[in-house]
């Protein structure tokens, strides 16, 4: 995976609202709801695909497209919300995986997929 200029995408993405005027539609509740439709919309992709066949994205262009045209409209709507709260996304990352480290120790969860209140 390769760095992404989150700065520069953000403002792209601040010019392209702008020119279009569509800030006064993107409340945060407004862009939590398109956020949860676009992701909806990615798990139609694989609904009905077996388990096996999801995995192979990568060599079917046709549906490697589709994905990654949710997978944008999903971000594009995350890094929204997260302009909108004042979010640092990377912090927030950050703060969630140290959570996670404790919620799951490496001792109990390594190749388990139980909750962690029930490891």
């Amino acid at each position: 995976m390769r760095n992404i200029d989150l700065v520069k995408l953000h403002q792209e993405i601040e010019a392209f609202v702008a020119e279009r005027d569509w800030d006064q539609f993107h409340s945060v509740k407004n862009l939590s709801m398109a956020l949860t439709v676009e992701a909806s919309e990615l798990q139609e992709i694989f609904q009905w695909m077996p388990e096996a066949e999801s995995n192979l994205v990568e060599r079917d262009e046709s549906l490697r497209g589709r994905v990654s045209d949710e997978l944008a409209d999903v971000f594009v709507y995350l890094l929204r919300i997260a302009s909108k709260t004042g979010i640092d996304l990377e912090a927030a990352v950050r703060s969630k995986m140290q959570q996670n480290a404790l919620k799951y120790p490496v001792a109990l969860a390594r190749g388990n997929s139980r909750k962690y209140d029930q490891l």
